[in-house]
């Protein structure tokens, strides 16, 4: 035999019910020998406590409560059942509907409403689900028959919460089933005192009328039939990729459910697990599927964790003090203040050397307990052996939970290690000897991410996931979604690595899907699913994204973007940036940007200088080996060195710089490359790399196109304008080439003066032979004296800078581990 529950989810509305009443009579021609429990319609209890709680307010509104359940309940049967059937149904369901009515309409002329009256008020839910679903199976020649839990689960008088005489009741439902053999349609979550008085079960209470019916019966298996696919690995609402889970213990069931995960509640599991009968959760809306099955025997596992779950909200309570150390019956008495006022201690971490014991409650409750706790130990607060205690509030529990655990080495690391890597902050923590549940306490506002975060490592540790925004879709930024593209299935097949694009965004528009863009028309999906850009609510929501291992990549100039890094840094947030505008502001906010990468955070930028080319990596490792910096000396643009690598006098300077520009290798506006001010930050940004605390203004810029010629509106009057300079530069080549010598915009540091200036070298200088737009950068150090170590290729172009950008995020995913 087995026993079948349907929630209010699966019966919400007729169409649902006529599914549930399919799956029954499926299940009756295949088991042959089965009974059912149904809870209220979806959304019925909430109604009846509200219309009680009204109408004991002496509010007539009440009765617009009442209307409401009254016509979903007719509604419910005419849909289910066709003339003339429902019209002879409809007199019991209006029986019981005025039976509703006057009992409110006593609420409301008396104005209380007891918890007693509360738990009549709410049977009506169940009594009329279940006798419409019966009227509903008789009418597909079920012979069906209505059965009122109240007659059989016998209850002490504890309403609201009634604890249940299971000898007595259990003896009841055997006899009871002795002498009725057809399929019996049972109200879920209500019973009666021996005085016959209607009382509830509590939290869960048609899961446990299941549980009970089945144990008393000594059925092969409950049905717990819901509107997921079992109990999944975590909340699907917080965790997307969540998914269901084959097996479960009994144990591992209850430690999931005390910690907010969707499953039966631990006193319904109780009566089956005392008779070692299998529970399985199933889903109504996809009745094919297996669903989860939890029992006494441990499945073949595959994971080390079954799953994790969590408490929203609490608050953390500090207890301690210099006199609490070695002092026996603190803790009792503690303890037992708590549980004298009703407060249930959710989670409880002491140190070991007893200073301090810290306690997680809801919120509710804080105020009150810190009262009642400062109350019990006032003298030895008084006395200053016992300090006033902290309540920590906007904070989050999280469990993480499997039996594998205790038998598998290193998961306690592996969870605090994936939450460290993503910057998250573990505030207190509690682990049984047991190992079955590792529960730590963290920021809300950290809950989702961290959800995310553990659930990746332990789920989908066979491949990292990697989520990818990406600021600036001009060339470079084009080019980077381009290369992405064509290497995602590489890197998933050959590096087990799930690179997404969650996010573009330009100075106007911003397209976001947590799931992933599709970088095959994302242009498109851009123009047609962005939103309007507003800068100040994209970093707020981009610092609260809660998903794990982000990289936000910055492929623009922008100064507000820049000025953003910190604020994301501190959110745990990875920044991969071609824009060289952060690490060559103001030294302070520069400082501040180092001082608030978080834990494992990074922070990398090898494309704000020599674009692809490895010279900050090489610098830093250089210093990081105890070598010392003594001079650098540099062709850091690599359109001014493709212009004066170019200028030999067969073409006038103006046209260089327009095929430069054709050519992708300037700025839109050329003149950002031509003010020497490009430079100036790359030379800048390489000696705060060795150590310096140098401004900006303390760099010596030679303009070596004067001021005035930068003077026009638009790009098309430069230009013009330029062609009067021909003239003037072109004198200065042929001076130089008399001396056998070719200019170059070089940058230079030494002696502590840093330089950029145009300067004609002769054969004898590294940066003579440059070709193309090559950049070239010379490091004297202490190791490299005698031959300075050099560092050249091409120093732009979208392409090699877009590699550059994606070089620095296969470095922060090789580092998320």
């Amino acid at each position: 035999m087995k026993i079948l529950k349907f929630g209010g989810s699966s019966v919400g509305n007729s169409e649902r019910i006529k599914n549930v009443v399919d799956i029954v009579i499926k299940s009756l021609k295949t088991n042959g020998n089965i009974a059912v429990v149904f809870s209220a319609f979806q959304g019925v209890t909430d109604l009846l406590i509200e219309a009680g709680t009204v109408a004991a307010r002496g509010d007539e509104k009440y009765l617009d409560l009442y209307n409401t359940i009254f016509i979903k309940h007719k509604e419910m049967l005419f849909n289910l059942i066709e003339k003339p059937s429902a019209d002879e149904y409809e007199i019991f369901i209006d029986k019981t509907l005025k039976e509703l009515s006057d009992l409110l309409h006593g609420v409301y002329l008396i104005k209380e409403l007891t918890p007693k009256t509360l738990d009549f008020v709410m049977s009506f839910g169940e009594r009329l689900s279940a006798r419409i679903i019966s009227y509903c199976l008789i009418e597909k020649n079920i012979s069906a028959n209505f059965c009122d839990s109240r007659k059989l689960i016998k209850t002490d008088d504890n309403f609201g919460n009634a604890k249940v005489n299971l000898t007595e009741t259990y003896s009841q439902i055997k006899n009871y089933f002795n002498n009725n053999t057809d399929l019996q349609i049972i109200t879920g979550f209500i019973g009666s005192n021996n005085l016959n008085e209607t009382t509830t079960l509590g939290r869960g209470g048609s899961d446990y009328s299941a549980s009970i019916f089945g144990a008393a019966l000594d059925v092969e298996e409950i049905e717990i039939w819901t509107d997921v696919d079992g109990v999944l690995t975590a909340d699907p609402r917080k965790v997307k990729n969540a998914f269901s889970v084959a097996s479960l213990t009994y144990e591992e069931a209850m430690e999931l459910s005390h910690f907010g995960a969707k499953v039966i509640h631990p006193p319904t599991m109780y009566p089956a697990m005392v008779k070692d009968i299998p529970i399985r959760i199933k889903n109504t809306f996809n009745p094919d599927f297996i669903g989860t099955l939890i029992g006494s025997q441990r499945q073949k596992e595959i994971f080390r964790i079954k799953g994790i779950s969590s408490i929203d909200e609490v608050s953390l309570l500090r207890i301690q003090g210099p006199g609490m150390v070695g002092v026996a019956g603190i803790a009792k008495r503690l303890f037992g203040t708590l549980a004298s006022a009703g407060i249930n201690i959710i989670l409880i971490t002491q140190a070991s050397s007893e200073h301090s014991i810290c306690i997680a409650i809801l919120p509710k409750h804080k105020a009150k307990a810190k009262k009642l706790i400062e109350a019990e130990f006032v003298y030895e607060i008084k006395d200053g052996i016992v300090n006033e205690v902290i309540v920590e509030n906007d904070l989050s529990i999280i469990a993480v939970v499997g039996e594998n655990m205790r038998l598998t080495a290193g998961n306690a690391g592996k969870v605090f290690q994936s939450l460290g890597k993503n910057g998250i902050n573990i505030i207190a923590i509690a682990q049984g000897s047991s190992e079955l549940n590792i529960s730590m306490v963290i920021a809300k506002k950290e809950l989702v991410k961290a959800l995310n975060v553990i659930h990746n490592e332990f789920f989908f540790y066979d491949h990292k996931i990697v989520n990818l925004f990406i600021a600036g879709i001009g060339t470079v930024g084009d080019t980077l979604l381009n290369q992405i593209k064509n290497r995602q299935h590489y890197l998933l097949d050959k590096l087990s690595t799930d690179i997404k694009v969650i996010g573009i965004a330009n100075s106007k528009k911003i397209f976001f899907n947590n799931k992933g863009i599709d970088l095959s028309n994302w242009k498109e999906l851009f123009e047609t699913e962005s939103t309007a850009m507003d800068t100040t609510l994209f970093f707020e929501n981009l610092s609260c994204l809660n998903l794990p291992n982000v990289i936000f990549v910055d492929c623009t100039s922008n100064d507000i973007i820049a000025n953003n890094y910190s604020s994301l840094l501190s959110s745990g947030i990875n920044i991969v940036a071609a824009n060289k505008k952060a690490n060559s502001g103001s030294y302070e906010y520069y400082k501040k940007i180092k001082d608030s990468i978080k834990g494992n955070t990074k922070f990398l930028y090898e494309a704000n200088v020599g674009a692809g080319l490895p010279i900050i990596s090489t610098i830093k490792d250089l210093i990081a080996s105890g070598d010392e910096i003594i001079k650098i000396e540099g062709v850091l643009s690599g359109t001014l060195s493709y212009l004066f690598n170019n200028y030999d006098g067969n073409k006038s300077f103006s046209q260089i710089v327009k095929e430069a520009q054709n050519k992708g290798f300037t700025e839109p506006d050329p003149r950002d490359d031509l003010n020497g001010m490009d430079v100036v930050r790359k030379l800048l940004i390489l000696l705060r790399e060795t150590g310096g605390n140098l401004e900006i203004d303390d760099i010596k810029k030679d303009n070596f196109i004067p001021g005035e010629f930068f003077d026009v509106n638009t790009v098309e009057e430069f230009y013009d304008k330029l062609k009067e300079y021909d003239s003037i530069i072109e004198r200065e080549r042929i001076e130089a080439a008399n001396e056998n010598k070719v200019l170059r915009y070089v940058a230079e540091y030494s002696d502590g003066k840093a330089v950029v200036n145009l300067k004609a070298v002769d054969k004898g200088s590294p940066f003579y032979g440059l070709t193309h737009n090559d950049n070239m950068i010379v490091l004297t150090t202490k190791y490299y004296f005698e031959r300075p170590l050099i560092i050249q290729g091409p120093g732009a172009g979208a392409v090699v800078t877009a590699g550059g950008v994606f070089a620095d995020i296969m470095k922060v995913v090789n580092n998320l581990g």
